[in-house]
């Protein structure tokens, strides 16, 4: 398996595998109303945001992209048919460096609030920390977690 940086060349590909997920699936058009479009992907690629592209045998299986502004992991997806190969641990690892790269005491990300999720155990099984469910707004009902830069961590 090869992590890389994505590039603008790889927007489709991002999108592809985004919409090829059964958990916490959204079409094209869902994600595109919520300002996700190949333009505000490729914006958000050229100021403060990477995003790593995991390959198996040259084949784009998962990614991972985050945003150092906002201090968050924005989003991580793996293709269901290589889940549980840990793609999504290798891109969660490079997705956390970087971030801690850019002198990040703190990183926050949103879930589904339903411990039955993937993506729910996952996240805590990573050592990340439940700390509110959202009330309002456009990410009512969600749940956030966060994760503190620990000191083995400050040498990446």
């Amino acid at each position: 398996m090869l992590i890389r940086v994505a590039q603008v060349k790889d927007i489709e590909t991002l999108f592809d595998i985004r919409t090829s997920v059964t958990e916490n699936y959204q079409s094209r058009e869902e994600i595109a109303a919520l300002g996700i479009t190949p333009e505000s992907l490729a914006e958000m690629l050229a100021t403060d945001c990477r995003a790593w592209i995991a390959e198996h045998d040259r084949q784009p299986v998962g990614f991972a992209i985050a945003n150092a502004t906002a201090a968050t992991i924005f989003g991580i997806f793996v293709r269901p048919a290589f889940e549980g190969k840990g793609i999504g641990r290798s891109l969660m690892q490079a997705a956390e460096t970087w971030l801690w790269s850019q002198g990040i005491e703190e990183i926050w990300l949103l879930t589904g609030n339903d411990p039955t999720l993937r993506a729910y155990g996952f996240y805590q099984h990573l050592g990340w920390t439940l700390t509110e469910v959202i009330a309002e707004g456009d990410y009512a009902g969600e749940a956030r977690f966060i994760k503190r830069r620990q000191q083995h961590d400050l040498a990446g």
